[in-house]
């Protein structure tokens, strides 16, 4: 059996297996990450089923409509765009490097997204997601669709909370980054 320290360590061995035990429970993440890549899978077949559906509407599409198919489709490429963020992300942070062969193919930002990173990428999607949910209310009002107004409200309500909630974290982040206990 392998020794979890060197020799050397002076911790009791109780002590040394638990951590030892501790740091290998980190691939306790790695089916949440699996589940994530299924999940991914399910989101290209609801793109691939949305693009299907709108290319028999697209000969008569007014622009408006093409402009929300458009923002539908790149909804779905953002919500899949965040996934693999995390999935990624997620994976190298913390549970084990990703050797994925060629190291061309690898994004350039693998391996250079912290947890406070992903935060910040993972805000961003979501403001995105919801701008672009209100923007197709926008959208259906302005072609004179009846839009409920207490709809409207809710997506405004939450659309600005996201956007204070990404405003706050990255004020956290930059305050924690000048603090020198960081």
């Amino acid at each position: 059996m392998v020794e979890p320290h060197p020799p050397t360590s002076s911790k009791p061995a109780v002590e040394l297996w638990l951590e030892l035990l501790l740091f290998r429970s980190r691939w306790l993440m790695a089916p949440f990450y699996v589940g994530l890549v299924i999940a991914l899978a399910g989101l290209l077949v609801v793109f691939a089923g949305e693009v299907w559906r709108e290319l028999a509407h697209v000969p008569t599409m007014t622009p408006e409509a093409g402009v929300l198919m458009a923002l539908s489709l790149i909804d779905l490429s953002l919500a899949g765009n965040l996934l693999l963020i995390v999935i990624l992300s997620g994976y190298e942070n913390f549970v084990s490097r990703i050797d994925a062969g060629d190291p061309l193919e690898r994004p350039h930002w693998m391996g250079k997204v912290d947890f406070s990173g992903m935060k910040m990428k993972l805000i961003a999607s979501i403001v995105a997601i919801s701008a672009i949910a209100l923007l197709k209310a926008f959208m259906r009002l302005a072609e004179g669709e009846p839009v409920d107004d207490r709809h409207l409200a809710w997506l405004v309500g939450i659309h600005l909370t996201f956007v204070v909630s990404g405003v706050l974290l990255a004020l956290m982040d930059l305050l924690a980054s000048k603090s020198d206990k960081h």
